[in-house]
């Protein structure tokens, strides 16, 4: 018989649970229950006589017990089979509600395996990635294999990372949210009653439960624990051009031009392995490419930035001269060891044999530093892209094979992931790093070497680092972004890219996007022409395509497809202050960019599984077309006031579907009432538009009021928000007013000009329209009821009211 002992509120009690059939049972558990904040609970079970691997990253340390905690901790008496629940406190009537029931399956808790199931309170279930399929899951014995892979994104495989978290609605509109902060290989099963049971393969279990009550509550709960998104560069929102393929210097230039012929806005080029010595890191190829640090300086003369693709894969092979990544890791000893822990383990990728840096030990963080550094000497890039660090290899295991009897290399059970062998295009479980196996440690590569990756460049830059990671773990999003991998130009990749997106959000990666018109296979006009109106709104937009494939760039497809996608990308620009300040707020309180319509309708149940619409922030909703061809769209309305962003036309407020007019040009967006827009004038690059003039666009709800606010600082500093260098106004309207207040302003090296306020639902045209005190012009659209108030030219920085009067 196993013994237990529950350690909750610091009491501890016995109690008896069944042994497994697996090797290695753990003869006693320890439960510790930690009442961290009113709204977070902390449930531990591991062995108490002997430490097992758990992620190594720091969490909140809480010393205090919550006092006024938003829920009930309830476990069996002494002598009974091991159970416990979790209810939420109504903080109205007192009334209790059960979020988590354990009383399903058995505990089992054994070296290689770890089974914890229970009852969950509604089918509405969230999160669990990386997967690629709807946004709702389903409960209906669905299996969800986490075990980070290099992989064609595809229903029901494990992909590029792991997010052991998920969030619920519960039958009243409320949520929830729970993280098993483990690292190992595991599935996570659904089940149609509606329950969950964990699987993993090693750890313990390490439960955050997340009280909410809003689903956004949830996700900044959620952060509070796993680190806020970082605060991205202000040009790192405007639009990148990538693809796999751009085999010059020349050739790279000559398809900006293309673009910037066409009028079409782009921020950042990016390199893919293209411009590398035989596809070795930190080389260049002067012959094959061309000029690299050369078409560097012509981007940033152009006032754009440049991106390139680093590989975790350290070339190892035959070589004439001395390979400096190579030698000088051997010399550091950081490379990741075979089972012996006495030499490299070596596997294949790019450049051919290739051996990887180990991000756990802290000497690394020193060889990356030297190898960025001087490469950057060299050439002038803003920003790094790290691919295939799930580790992708191109054998499985290693070039030698991996030890045959090994239990890391075959545990009693494995999860269902892709090649049914941990090590399948991968390296070897029984692989030794610093902290410990390949085996614990596989699922934290990415995040590692994305956490290395910006102490870096911020050491090296002073400003903030720009990163894009393949592989993320739980905590990433804290030092860089994500796009969605090696997807197919189909449309229901493209469909599929919206739930990634929200799901990203969710995890706590708000800078997320998929290859716009797909990375595989050849695109059709028609579905690219979509893809770029949906990609323009994707807050990491990036094309890319794969190697011998047709351009798709946006002026690839003639003149009528490079008007539509410079329409969508000068929408994008003109609303890069109001996302801006979207990532602000998601930097300081986690709060979502990109969010699912049920996060601002919660009781409406309609939006529950509703991933084919998305909103940025809580105002702006877009409704693109997802079957190519066709020229309109149903669009769900929830209940509120909507307008039409370009024209300012109003929704019926009874929530409902609706058939929208989509020619191939457009890309429908609506603005929620009772919310105030930041706009600029947008150019074709962020440093551009960054000096020109603002509007403010009012949209006023069915009570006639509005609110909203813009951050500001110089885009890229890494101390703007930490030390207040900064500016930050909000706006408040009402029925004949719109005005200011200038919370702080701390950054005053460019002019916040605000040139024009545009009011949506002013159900009456104004008599009179002054600006503090003073008569300005105006029009005013009756049938829209629109009013529009141009040419001012008044400081942001200082107070303002903007009044009117209707009779």
């Amino acid at each position: 018989m196993l013994t237990v002992i529950n350690t909750k509120l610091f009491e501890k009690k016995k109690t008896n649970i069944r042994p497994s059939p697996y090797p290695g049972d753990v003869l006693k558990l320890q439960m510790d229950v930690s009442f961290e904040t009113e709204t977070r609970l902390r449930i531990k079970i591991f062995d108490p006589v002997k430490k097992r691997f758990e992620v190594p990253f720091p969490v909140p340390k809480v010393k205090i017990q919550a006092k006024n905690p938003q829920y009930v901790f309830q476990t069996t008496p002494v002598g009974q089979l091991f159970h416990f629940n979790v209810s939420r406190i109504d903080p109205v009537t007192s009334k209790t509600s059960t979020i988590l029931i354990r009383s399903s399956g058995t505990l089992v808790f054994a070296d290689q395996f770890l089974q914890l199931s229970y009852f969950l309170p509604s089918n509405f279930i969230y999160g669990l990635g990386e997967h690629h399929g709807p946004l709702l899951h389903s409960t209906k014995w669905s299996k969800i294999p986490l075990w980070n892979k290099d992989h064609i994104p595809k229903d029901k495989l494990n992909l590029y990372g792991t997010h052991p978290f998920y969030q619920i609605l519960e039958k009243n509109g409320k949520s929830h949210g729970v993280f098993l902060r483990n690292s190992n290989a595991m599935d996570i099963i659904l089940q149609p009653s509606p329950a969950i049971t964990w699987r993993p393969i090693g750890g313990i279990f390490d439960f955050y439960v997340f009280l909410g009550p809003t689903p956004a509550d949830v996700v900044q709960q959620y952060t509070d624990v796993i680190g806020r998104p970082f605060m991205p560069p202000y040009w790192s929102l405007g639009f990148h051009l990538c693809r796999f393929g751009y085999p010059t210097a020349n050739k790279t230039l000559s398809i900006m031009n293309r673009v910037r012929a066409a009028g079409i806005p782009q921020d950042v080029q990016w390199s893919d392995i293209d411009y590398a010595y035989k596809r070795r890191d930190f080389t260049f190829d002067s012959k094959k490419f061309g000029d690299l640090p050369g078409m560097v300086q012509e981007i940033h003369n152009r006032g754009m930035k440049y991106v390139l693709i680093i590989d975790p894969g350290i070339y190892a092979g035959p070589k004439k001269k001395s390979y400096i990544p190579y030698s000088l890791g051997m010399d550091m000893g950081i490379f990741i060891n075979d089972s012996s822990g006495t030499k490299p383990l070596f596997g294949k990728v790019w450049p051919g044999i290739t051996v990887f840096p180990d991000f756990t030990n802290p000497k690394t963080t020193k060889y990356w530093h030297i190898l960025i550094s001087k490469f950057h000497e060299r050439v002038k890039f803003d920003g790094l892209w790290l691919d295939m660090n799930e580790i992708s290899n191109f054998v499985t295991g290693s070039i030698d094979g991996c030890p045959k009897h090994s239990q890391l290399e075959n545990p009693p059970y494995v999860p269902g992931i892709h090649g049914k062998v941990l090590r399948f295009a991968t390296i070897c479980t029984s692989a030794k790093q610093y902290l410990s196996t390949q085996y614990n440690l596989h699922n934290l590569y990415g995040l590692t070497e994305t956490m290395v990756s910006y102490k870096v460049l911020a050491k090296i830059w002073n400003k903030r680092p720009f990163l894009i990671s393949r592989s993320t773990f739980s905590g990433s999003g804290h030092y860089g972004g994500h796009w969605t991998g090696d997807n197919r130009a189909i449309a229901t990749d493209m469909k599929a890219s919206i739930a990634d997106m929200i799901n990203f959000n969710i995890f706590g990666i708000p800078m997320i996007g998929a290859d716009i018109c797909g990375f595989h296979l050849n695109t059709s006009r028609v579905l690219c022409q979509r893809w770029y109106q949906l990609g323009a709104f994707y807050p990491f937009s990036r094309s890319h395509n794969s190697l011998h494939l047709k351009d798709q760039d946006p002026a690839a497809f003639g003149k009528a497809f490079a008007e539509s996608t410079r329409k969508a990308y000068l929408t994008r620009y003109s609303l890069l202050p109001y996302l801006y300040t979207l990532f602000y707020r998601s930097h300081v309180n986690g709060s979502t960019v990109v969010r699912p319509l049920f996060y601002e309708f919660p009781l409406d149940k309609k939006t529950y599984a509703l991933d084919t619409q998305f909103l940025w922030g809580p105002a702006l909703m877009f409704s693109p077309v997802l079957v190519p061809n066709e020229l309109s769209v149903t669009a769900y309305f929830p209940r509120d006031i909507w307008y039409n962003f370009y024209t300012g036309k109003t929704v019926p407020s009874t929530s409902g579907y609706h058939v929208l007019e989509a020619p191939l040009d457009v890309i429908n967006i609506h603005l929620r009432g009772g919310y105030i827009l930041p706009l600029q004038d947008p150019e074709l690059t962020t440093f551009r538009s960054r000096k020109n003039s603002f509007t403010l666009l009012v949209a006023l709800n069915i009570k006639s009021k509005a609110r909203g606010e813009i951050y500001w600082d110089d885009g890229d500093s890494l101390d703007s928000v930490t030390n207040n260098k900064n500016n930050l106004i909000s706006f408040h309207a009402e029925k004949d007013f719109v005005k200011n207040e200038v919370i702080h302003k701390n950054y005053l090296l460019e002019p916040m000009i605000l040139s024009n306020v545009t009011v949506f639902g002013l159900q009456a045209k104004p008599k009179v329209v002054f600006f503090n005190r003073h008569p300005v012009f105006f029009s005013y659209k009756n049938e829209t009821k629109v009013l529009y108030v141009t040419k001012l030219k008044a400081n942001l920085l200082d107070p303002f009211q903007l009044t009117w009067s209707l009779g």
